[in-house]
């Protein structure tokens, strides 16, 4: 049941294999929170979401020349409250060495450390930086030599906005194991938007086996309870929701969360040229993140016109769109205010929160037929949900033998 990325990737799998599958989703469509909505002719996901090309699931399980993938440029634009400052990848873009170096952000042996940060990453294997002494974000930049200033000018927006945590308490060992991906391969979008994902998953499933707008009530070994009281049997029954809904269903420990808002605007021109991710580096918020959406991918928008995403971790709230726009207008001009209002996300539960001691692999199977899927059992992120739900389908296989 749920037909977000991990219940998908679990149907596949099962369905692949020969047996009779049903997905019963309580909503409209398929994806969970990755998904892609048209408002006004603009492509709006639920809240600001990237793929990042390096997970290994993306490969195993997609034809990603069919995603027709859109990349940002590697690095960021770092707004100080004067004025932006790049911090490129100069190993990928040999041209932004000079401007990266002078960027007053952080000192030069804050640099150094990143350069040096990035050799071990390399070097490691994503199950070695999962089995590492396991500390916070926050503490781990500290212990590694970084300065309060680039831990709060661009980790605490840059970090923060990956892990919807902007107080940096997650998990080191997950920032690792992000970060490796985040130096090996690009940030995309699909050219569909994110539902994209999920929507390439659900049509590899035979015709019949998702059923939207089908809400569960109740689960027990052998049996699915659906809230307008149809009762539906299964030999194997596996939960794949969110984390909130999966300890409420199943009796598993609570899963807290990490939520996010995302507030969407409509403008007439980019306020910037560039294929960067803006962080706000001042620490006054809300928005840590900012995307011009369309000068990365133009299908986002109509023709000629343009989209921007303002991402808020770490809150929830439906009504922070006039803060986020007078802080928009300090750091991109009064053009700001002629930006169209399209929607905001407020999303309760953005991720699971996976603080220190994170330990990931939490078991799938429950016993007596019922098992579990999703990213608050692996990692939080899309390779994690992914990853999550194959893996389950696997454990479910071997189980039929």
């Amino acid at each position: 049941m749920g037909a977000g990325l991990a219940g998908l990737a679990a149907a596949r799998r099962l369905d692949a294999a020969g047996r009779d599958v049903v997905v019963l989703e309580a909503s409209d469509g398929v994806g969970g929170r990755v998904r892609s909505d048209m408002v006004d002719g603009y492509r709006l996901d639920r809240g600001f979401q990237v793929l990042l090309t390096a997970y290994p699931e993306l490969i195993t399980q997609f034809d990603v020349d069919a995603l027709d993938l859109r990349c940002f440029e590697p690095g960021a634009l770092v707004w100080n409250g004067r004025r932006m400052h790049l911090v490129g990848d100069p190993i990928r873009r040999p041209r932004t060495v000079l401007r990266t170096g002078l960027a007053p952000v952080g000192s030069l042996g804050d640099k150094a450390r990143l350069l040096r940060q990035r050799i071990r990453l390399q070097r490691a294997t994503a199950p070695d930086l999962l089995r590492q002494h396991d500390i916070s974000t926050l503490a781990a930049l500290g212990e590694q030599g970084f300065s309060t200033r680039i831990i709060d000018q661009f980790f605490r927006p840059f970090v923060g906005g990956i892990q919807l945590d902007p107080s940096l308490q997650t998990s080191r060992r997950m920032f690792d194991v992000i970060l490796q991906s985040l130096l090996g391969g690009d940030v995309a979008l699909p050219a569909a938007g994110m539902g994209a994902i999920p929507e390439q998953l659900a049509s590899h499933l035979r015709a019949g086996v998702v059923h939207l707008d089908t809400t569960v009530g109740s689960v027990k070994p052998g049996e699915v309870v659906t809230v307008d009281g149809r009762h539906i049997t299964a030999d194997r029954v596996v939960v794949a929701v969110e984390g909130p809904q999966a300890s409420a269903l199943l009796g598993l420990p609570l899963v807290e969360s990490n939520p996010a808002s995302c507030v969407w605007f409509a403008a007439e021109a980019p306020p910037i040229p560039d294929r960067y991710i803006i962080l706000d580096g001042t620490g006054q918020g809300p928005a840590l993140n900012i995307a011009v959406m369309t000068n990365v991918a133009p299908e986002y928008a109509p023709e000629g016109e343009t989209l921007i995403a303002a991402a808020c971790p770490g809150t929830n709230d439906g009504g922070i769109e006039p803060a986020v726009r007078k802080q928009l207008r300090a750091m991109l001009g009064g053009s700001v205010d002629s930006w169209v209002h399209l929607r905001t996300d407020a999303i309760a539960h953005g991720q699971p929160t996976q603080r220190p001691p994170f330990s990931p692999k939490q078991p799938v199977a429950l016993g007596q037929g019922l098992f579990v899927c999703g990213d608050h059992r692996d990692t939080a992120s899309i390779q994690g949900a992914l990853f999550s739900g194959r893996r389950c389908a696997e454990v479910v296989l071997s189980s039929l033998t």
